[in-house]
Protein backbone atom coordinates (compact mmCIF):
# COMPACT_ATOMS: atom_id res chain seq x y z
CA UNK A 1 0.00 0.00 0.00
CA UNK A 2 1.22 3.48 -0.81
CA UNK A 3 -0.15 6.59 0.87
CA UNK A 4 0.76 10.19 1.52
CA UNK A 5 0.12 12.88 4.11
CA UNK A 6 0.44 16.62 3.63
CA UNK A 7 0.90 19.58 5.95
CA UNK A 8 1.20 23.32 5.68
CA UNK A 9 -0.79 26.53 5.46
CA UNK A 10 -1.24 28.78 2.45
CA UNK A 11 0.88 31.61 3.89
CA UNK A 12 2.96 29.52 6.28
CA UNK A 13 6.67 28.77 5.80
CA UNK A 14 6.19 25.76 3.51
CA UNK A 15 4.07 22.86 2.35
CA UNK A 16 5.18 19.32 3.16
CA UNK A 17 4.38 15.94 1.61
CA UNK A 18 5.39 12.59 3.09
CA UNK A 19 4.98 9.55 0.83
CA UNK A 20 5.06 6.10 2.43
CA UNK A 21 5.28 2.64 0.91
CA UNK A 22 6.67 3.74 -2.46
CA UNK A 23 8.68 0.93 -4.11
CA UNK A 24 12.46 1.12 -4.24
CA UNK A 25 14.74 1.53 -7.24
CA UNK A 26 12.51 3.85 -9.27
CA UNK A 27 14.60 6.47 -11.02
CA UNK A 28 13.03 9.82 -10.14
CA UNK A 29 13.25 13.05 -12.11
CA UNK A 30 13.12 16.15 -9.91
CA UNK A 31 12.60 18.24 -13.05
CA UNK A 32 9.49 16.23 -13.91
CA UNK A 33 7.97 16.93 -10.49
CA UNK A 34 8.78 20.63 -10.80
CA UNK A 35 7.29 20.69 -14.29
CA UNK A 36 3.94 19.50 -12.92
CA UNK A 37 4.11 22.19 -10.23
CA UNK A 38 4.84 24.78 -12.91
CA UNK A 39 1.87 23.61 -15.00
CA UNK A 40 -0.40 23.93 -11.95
CA UNK A 41 0.47 27.62 -11.71
CA UNK A 42 -0.37 28.39 -15.33
CA UNK A 43 -3.65 29.25 -17.01
CA UNK A 44 -5.55 32.35 -18.03
CA UNK A 45 -7.50 33.79 -15.11
CA UNK A 46 -5.01 33.07 -12.34
CA UNK A 47 -4.47 35.74 -9.67
CA UNK A 48 -1.52 37.66 -8.27
CA UNK A 49 -0.34 34.83 -5.99
CA UNK A 50 1.02 33.02 -9.04
CA UNK A 51 3.26 36.02 -9.73
CA UNK A 52 4.83 35.60 -6.29
CA UNK A 53 5.29 31.85 -6.06
CA UNK A 54 7.55 29.81 -8.31
CA UNK A 55 7.05 26.35 -6.91
CA UNK A 56 10.05 24.05 -6.68
CA UNK A 57 10.18 20.89 -4.61
CA UNK A 58 13.00 19.96 -2.26
CA UNK A 59 13.32 16.26 -1.42
CA UNK A 60 14.97 15.54 1.92
CA UNK A 61 14.47 11.80 2.43
CA UNK A 62 13.69 8.53 0.67
CA UNK A 63 15.79 9.09 -2.46
CA UNK A 64 19.52 8.48 -2.90
CA UNK A 65 21.45 9.16 -6.08
CA UNK A 66 18.18 9.71 -7.93
CA UNK A 67 16.50 6.44 -6.99
CA UNK A 68 13.83 5.66 -4.41
CA UNK A 69 14.95 3.68 -1.36
CA UNK A 70 11.61 2.20 -0.27
CA UNK A 71 11.66 4.40 2.83
CA UNK A 72 9.38 7.45 3.35
CA UNK A 73 9.92 10.25 0.83
CA UNK A 74 9.69 13.80 2.17
CA UNK A 75 9.04 16.72 -0.16
CA UNK A 76 8.98 20.41 0.76
CA UNK A 77 7.57 23.33 -1.25
CA UNK A 78 8.55 26.76 0.01
CA UNK A 79 5.91 29.48 0.31
CA UNK A 80 7.78 32.53 -0.94
CA UNK A 81 4.97 34.80 0.22
CA UNK A 82 5.63 33.81 3.84
CA UNK A 83 8.17 36.63 4.12
CA UNK A 84 5.21 39.02 3.88
CA UNK A 85 3.24 37.10 6.52
CA UNK A 86 5.83 36.26 9.18
CA UNK A 87 4.07 38.31 11.88
CA UNK A 88 0.57 37.11 11.01
CA UNK A 89 1.50 33.43 10.54
CA UNK A 90 4.16 33.02 13.24
CA UNK A 91 4.35 29.50 14.68
CA UNK A 92 5.09 30.77 18.21
CA UNK A 93 4.77 34.04 20.11
CA UNK A 94 1.91 36.42 20.67
CA UNK A 95 -0.16 37.85 17.82
CA UNK A 96 0.89 41.41 16.91
CA UNK A 97 -1.26 44.32 18.08
CA UNK A 98 -1.93 45.16 14.44
CA UNK A 99 -3.38 41.72 13.69
CA UNK A 100 -6.82 41.92 12.10
CA UNK A 101 -8.91 38.82 12.63
CA UNK A 102 -11.00 37.50 9.74
CA UNK A 103 -14.55 37.31 11.08
CA UNK A 104 -16.72 37.59 7.95
CA UNK A 105 -17.05 34.11 6.37
CA UNK A 106 -17.13 33.83 2.59
CA UNK A 107 -20.10 31.96 1.08
CA UNK A 108 -18.94 28.79 -0.63
CA UNK A 109 -15.77 28.44 1.44
CA UNK A 110 -14.92 26.31 4.49
CA UNK A 111 -14.88 29.52 6.58
CA UNK A 112 -18.11 29.31 8.57
CA UNK A 113 -18.34 25.55 9.09
CA UNK A 114 -14.63 25.31 9.91
CA UNK A 115 -14.71 28.15 12.43
CA UNK A 116 -17.68 26.58 14.21
CA UNK A 117 -16.24 23.05 14.10
CA UNK A 118 -12.81 23.99 15.51
CA UNK A 119 -13.92 26.83 17.81
CA UNK A 120 -11.84 29.47 16.02
CA UNK A 121 -12.47 33.16 16.50
CA UNK A 122 -10.18 34.01 13.57
CA UNK A 123 -11.33 32.42 10.31
CA UNK A 124 -7.75 32.61 9.01
CA UNK A 125 -7.09 29.49 11.09
CA UNK A 126 -9.46 27.69 8.70
CA UNK A 127 -8.90 29.31 5.34
CA UNK A 128 -5.12 28.89 5.41
CA UNK A 129 -5.36 25.10 5.33
CA UNK A 130 -8.56 24.94 3.27
CA UNK A 131 -6.92 27.06 0.57
CA UNK A 132 -6.39 25.60 -2.89
CA UNK A 133 -2.71 26.40 -2.32
CA UNK A 134 -2.63 22.91 -0.83
CA UNK A 135 -3.22 21.43 -4.29
CA UNK A 136 0.52 21.93 -4.80
CA UNK A 137 1.04 19.00 -2.41
CA UNK A 138 -1.46 16.87 -4.35
CA UNK A 139 0.42 17.63 -7.54
CA UNK A 140 3.81 16.83 -5.99
CA UNK A 141 2.59 13.43 -4.78
CA UNK A 142 0.86 12.72 -8.08
CA UNK A 143 3.91 13.78 -10.08
CA UNK A 144 5.92 11.16 -8.24
CA UNK A 145 3.22 8.53 -8.81
CA UNK A 146 2.97 9.26 -12.52
CA UNK A 147 6.68 8.52 -12.92
CA UNK A 148 5.99 5.03 -11.58
CA UNK A 149 3.06 4.66 -13.96
CA UNK A 150 5.04 5.88 -16.95
CA UNK A 151 7.74 3.31 -16.12
CA UNK A 152 5.06 0.70 -16.83
CA UNK A 153 3.58 2.38 -19.91
CA UNK A 154 0.61 4.16 -18.31
CA UNK A 155 0.13 7.79 -19.36
CA UNK A 156 -2.24 10.54 -18.24
CA UNK A 157 -3.41 13.82 -19.74
CA UNK A 158 -6.21 16.33 -19.17
CA UNK A 159 -7.88 19.14 -21.05
CA UNK A 160 -10.58 21.72 -20.39
CA UNK A 161 -13.92 21.07 -22.09
CA UNK A 162 -15.96 23.99 -20.73
CA UNK A 163 -15.53 27.35 -19.00
CA UNK A 164 -18.49 29.51 -18.05
CA UNK A 165 -20.82 27.72 -20.46
CA UNK A 166 -18.43 27.96 -23.40
CA UNK A 167 -17.78 24.40 -24.58
CA UNK A 168 -15.05 22.80 -26.64
CA UNK A 169 -16.62 21.09 -29.63
CA UNK A 170 -13.64 20.13 -31.80
CA UNK A 171 -11.41 17.82 -29.74
CA UNK A 172 -8.89 15.64 -31.61
CA UNK A 173 -9.04 11.88 -31.10
CA UNK A 174 -5.28 11.54 -31.56
CA UNK A 175 -3.50 11.43 -28.17
CA UNK A 176 -0.40 13.38 -29.17
CA UNK A 177 -2.40 16.12 -30.88
CA UNK A 178 -4.72 16.42 -27.89
CA UNK A 179 -1.78 16.78 -25.50
CA UNK A 180 -0.01 19.30 -27.74
CA UNK A 181 -3.09 21.48 -28.21
CA UNK A 182 -3.97 21.52 -24.51
CA UNK A 183 -0.41 22.32 -23.48
CA UNK A 184 -0.27 25.20 -25.97
CA UNK A 185 -3.59 26.71 -24.87
CA UNK A 186 -3.87 29.50 -22.30
CA UNK A 187 -6.93 27.72 -20.88
CA UNK A 188 -5.75 24.15 -21.59
CA UNK A 189 -8.43 23.42 -24.17
CA UNK A 190 -7.86 21.50 -27.39
CA UNK A 191 -10.39 23.61 -29.33
CA UNK A 192 -8.85 26.89 -30.53
CA UNK A 193 -12.22 28.48 -31.32
CA UNK A 194 -13.51 27.60 -27.86
CA UNK A 195 -10.32 29.04 -26.36
CA UNK A 196 -11.20 32.52 -27.63
CA UNK A 197 -14.71 32.29 -26.20
CA UNK A 198 -13.43 30.94 -22.86
CA UNK A 199 -10.90 33.76 -22.53
CA UNK A 200 -13.64 36.30 -23.26
CA UNK A 201 -15.82 34.74 -20.55
CA UNK A 202 -12.98 35.00 -18.01
CA UNK A 203 -12.43 38.64 -19.01
CA UNK A 204 -16.13 39.31 -18.44
CA UNK A 205 -15.92 37.79 -14.97
CA UNK A 206 -12.88 39.90 -14.15
CA UNK A 207 -14.66 43.10 -15.21
CA UNK A 208 -17.62 42.19 -12.98
CA UNK A 209 -15.47 41.28 -9.98
CA UNK A 210 -16.86 37.77 -10.40
CA UNK A 211 -15.57 34.25 -11.12
CA UNK A 212 -16.34 31.41 -13.54
CA UNK A 213 -16.05 27.63 -13.30
CA UNK A 214 -16.08 24.87 -15.85
CA UNK A 215 -15.38 21.24 -16.69
CA UNK A 216 -12.14 19.38 -17.30
CA UNK A 217 -11.53 15.87 -18.58
CA UNK A 218 -8.80 13.45 -17.47
CA UNK A 219 -7.77 10.52 -19.68
CA UNK A 220 -5.61 7.57 -18.60
CA UNK A 221 -4.13 5.31 -21.28
CA UNK A 222 -2.38 1.95 -20.84
CA UNK A 223 -4.00 0.55 -17.68
CA UNK A 224 -4.12 -3.25 -17.60
CA UNK A 225 -7.43 -5.03 -17.11
CA UNK A 226 -8.35 -5.63 -13.48
CA UNK A 227 -7.15 -2.68 -11.40
CA UNK A 228 -9.63 -2.13 -8.58
CA UNK A 229 -12.24 -4.68 -7.51
CA UNK A 230 -15.96 -5.39 -7.47
CA UNK A 231 -16.00 -7.20 -4.12
CA UNK A 232 -16.27 -4.26 -1.67
CA UNK A 233 -17.50 -0.67 -2.18
CA UNK A 234 -14.28 0.88 -0.88
CA UNK A 235 -12.19 -1.13 -3.36
CA UNK A 236 -14.10 -0.03 -6.45
CA UNK A 237 -11.73 2.05 -8.55
CA UNK A 238 -14.49 4.25 -9.98
CA UNK A 239 -15.54 5.23 -6.45
CA UNK A 240 -11.96 5.86 -5.38
CA UNK A 241 -11.29 8.03 -8.41
CA UNK A 242 -14.48 10.01 -7.95
CA UNK A 243 -13.75 10.55 -4.26
CA UNK A 244 -10.19 11.68 -4.93
CA UNK A 245 -11.17 14.14 -7.65
CA UNK A 246 -14.01 15.47 -5.49
CA UNK A 247 -11.37 16.24 -2.85
CA UNK A 248 -9.90 18.93 -5.12
CA UNK A 249 -11.04 22.34 -3.89
CA UNK A 250 -14.13 23.68 -5.75
CA UNK A 251 -14.89 20.39 -7.56
CA UNK A 252 -18.61 19.68 -7.14
CA UNK A 253 -19.26 16.79 -9.51
CA UNK A 254 -17.51 13.87 -11.24
CA UNK A 255 -18.65 11.62 -14.08
CA UNK A 256 -16.99 8.65 -15.78
CA UNK A 257 -17.45 7.78 -19.44
CA UNK A 258 -20.85 8.91 -20.67
CA UNK A 259 -21.66 9.89 -17.09
CA UNK A 260 -24.91 11.81 -16.70
CA UNK A 261 -25.56 11.61 -20.44
CA UNK A 262 -26.26 7.90 -19.97
CA UNK A 263 -29.52 8.84 -18.25
CA UNK A 264 -30.87 10.11 -21.58
CA UNK A 265 -30.13 6.99 -23.65
CA UNK A 266 -31.31 3.41 -24.07
CA UNK A 267 -29.01 0.73 -22.70
CA UNK A 268 -28.09 -0.33 -26.22
CA UNK A 269 -26.70 3.18 -26.74
CA UNK A 270 -24.71 3.17 -23.51
CA UNK A 271 -22.97 -0.17 -23.08
CA UNK A 272 -19.90 -1.20 -25.07
CA UNK A 273 -19.95 -4.35 -27.18
CA UNK A 274 -17.16 -6.86 -26.51
CA UNK A 275 -14.97 -8.01 -29.42
CA UNK A 276 -11.83 -10.13 -29.74
CA UNK A 277 -9.24 -9.50 -32.43
CA UNK A 278 -7.45 -12.82 -32.03
CA UNK A 279 -5.05 -11.59 -29.41
CA UNK A 280 -7.05 -9.47 -26.98
CA UNK A 281 -10.50 -8.25 -25.99
CA UNK A 282 -11.47 -4.78 -27.15
CA UNK A 283 -14.43 -2.39 -27.41
CA UNK A 284 -15.63 -0.42 -30.45
CA UNK A 285 -16.93 2.30 -28.08
CA UNK A 286 -16.02 3.50 -24.60
CA UNK A 287 -19.22 4.63 -22.94
CA UNK A 288 -18.07 3.00 -19.70
CA UNK A 289 -15.01 5.25 -19.61
CA UNK A 290 -12.65 2.32 -19.09
CA UNK A 291 -14.28 1.10 -15.86
CA UNK A 292 -16.84 -1.68 -15.39
CA UNK A 293 -17.88 -3.10 -12.03
CA UNK A 294 -15.30 -0.96 -10.26
CA UNK A 295 -12.41 -2.37 -12.34
CA UNK A 296 -10.41 -1.26 -15.35
CA UNK A 297 -11.44 -3.05 -18.55
CA UNK A 298 -8.40 -2.18 -20.67
CA UNK A 299 -9.88 0.84 -22.45
CA UNK A 300 -8.91 4.45 -21.73
CA UNK A 301 -10.17 5.74 -18.40
CA UNK A 302 -12.17 8.91 -19.16
CA UNK A 303 -13.27 11.08 -16.24
CA UNK A 304 -14.76 14.58 -16.15
CA UNK A 305 -15.01 16.95 -13.21
CA UNK A 306 -17.13 20.05 -12.65
CA UNK A 307 -15.39 22.94 -10.92
CA UNK A 308 -17.66 25.61 -9.47
CA UNK A 309 -16.76 29.30 -9.78
CA UNK A 310 -14.20 30.20 -7.11
CA UNK A 311 -15.89 31.35 -3.92
CA UNK A 312 -13.80 34.45 -3.21
CA UNK A 313 -15.43 37.33 -5.08
CA UNK A 314 -13.91 40.78 -5.49
CA UNK A 315 -17.52 41.99 -5.48
CA UNK A 316 -18.43 39.98 -2.37
CA UNK A 317 -21.79 38.53 -1.43
CA UNK A 318 -23.39 39.41 1.88
CA UNK A 319 -22.36 37.54 4.99
CA UNK A 320 -22.48 37.93 8.78
CA UNK A 321 -19.69 39.15 11.02
CA UNK A 322 -19.21 36.26 13.45
CA UNK A 323 -18.02 38.62 16.19
CA UNK A 324 -20.94 41.08 16.07
CA UNK A 325 -23.58 39.05 14.16
CA UNK A 326 -24.15 42.16 12.03
CA UNK A 327 -24.73 41.78 8.28
CA UNK A 328 -21.53 42.61 6.37
CA UNK A 329 -20.05 41.89 2.95
CA UNK A 330 -17.95 38.73 2.99
CA UNK A 331 -14.21 39.01 3.48
CA UNK A 332 -12.07 39.28 0.35
CA UNK A 333 -8.88 37.24 0.02
CA UNK A 334 -6.50 37.34 -2.93
CA UNK A 335 -7.84 34.85 -5.44
CA UNK A 336 -8.27 33.83 -9.09
CA UNK A 337 -11.02 34.68 -11.54
CA UNK A 338 -10.87 31.21 -13.06
CA UNK A 339 -8.75 28.21 -12.04
CA UNK A 340 -10.24 25.51 -14.27
CA UNK A 341 -7.06 25.14 -16.39
CA UNK A 342 -4.98 24.73 -13.23
CA UNK A 343 -7.55 22.33 -11.77
CA UNK A 344 -7.16 20.11 -14.84
CA UNK A 345 -3.46 19.72 -14.01
CA UNK A 346 -4.32 18.97 -10.38
CA UNK A 347 -6.85 16.44 -11.66
CA UNK A 348 -4.22 14.67 -13.76
CA UNK A 349 -1.97 14.21 -10.77
CA UNK A 350 -4.69 13.27 -8.30
CA UNK A 351 -5.84 10.59 -10.74
CA UNK A 352 -2.22 9.48 -11.21
CA UNK A 353 -1.92 8.84 -7.48
CA UNK A 354 -5.10 6.74 -7.30
CA UNK A 355 -4.12 4.68 -10.34
CA UNK A 356 -0.62 4.13 -8.92
CA UNK A 357 -2.17 3.09 -5.61
CA UNK A 358 -4.36 0.51 -7.36
CA UNK A 359 -1.43 -0.61 -9.54
CA UNK A 360 0.79 -1.30 -6.52
CA UNK A 361 -2.06 -3.14 -4.80
CA UNK A 362 -2.50 -5.37 -7.84
CA UNK A 363 1.20 -5.99 -8.51
CA UNK A 364 2.59 -5.87 -5.00
CA UNK A 365 6.32 -5.70 -4.48
CA UNK A 366 8.87 -3.77 -2.48
CA UNK A 367 10.93 -2.79 -5.52
CA UNK A 368 10.26 -1.79 -9.10
CA UNK A 369 11.90 -5.03 -10.21
CA UNK A 370 9.54 -7.15 -8.11
CA UNK A 371 6.54 -5.26 -9.47
CA UNK A 372 7.82 -5.72 -13.03
CA UNK A 373 7.99 -9.49 -12.51
CA UNK A 374 4.37 -9.53 -11.32
CA UNK A 375 3.25 -7.39 -14.26
CA UNK A 376 4.97 -9.67 -16.77
CA UNK A 377 3.39 -12.79 -15.25
CA UNK A 378 -0.05 -11.18 -15.24
CA UNK A 379 0.20 -9.99 -18.84
CA UNK A 380 1.23 -13.47 -19.96
CA UNK A 381 -1.72 -14.95 -18.06
CA UNK A 382 -4.16 -12.42 -19.52
CA UNK A 383 -2.94 -13.19 -23.05
CA UNK A 384 -4.16 -16.78 -22.65
CA UNK A 385 -7.71 -15.81 -21.63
Amino acid sequence: MIRYLTAGESHGPELTVIVEGFPSNLEVSLDAINEQLRRRQQGYGRGRRMQIESDQVEITSGIRFGRTLGSPITMHIQNRDFKNWTDRMAVFGDPPDSLKRVTRPRPGHADLAGAIKYDHEDIRNVLERASARNTATMVAAGALARQLLEHFGIHITAHVVEIGGERAESVPADWDELVARADASAVRTADLDAERRMVAKIDEAKERGDTVGGVFEVIVRGCPVGLGSHVHPDRRLDGRLAGAVMSIQAVKGVEIGLGFDAAHRFGSQVHDAILHDGSRYLRPTNGAGGLEGGMTNGEDIVLRAVMKPISTLYTPLMSVDMATKAPEPAAVERSDYCAVPAASVVGENVVAWVIAEAFVEKFSGDSVEQIAEQVALYRERVSRR
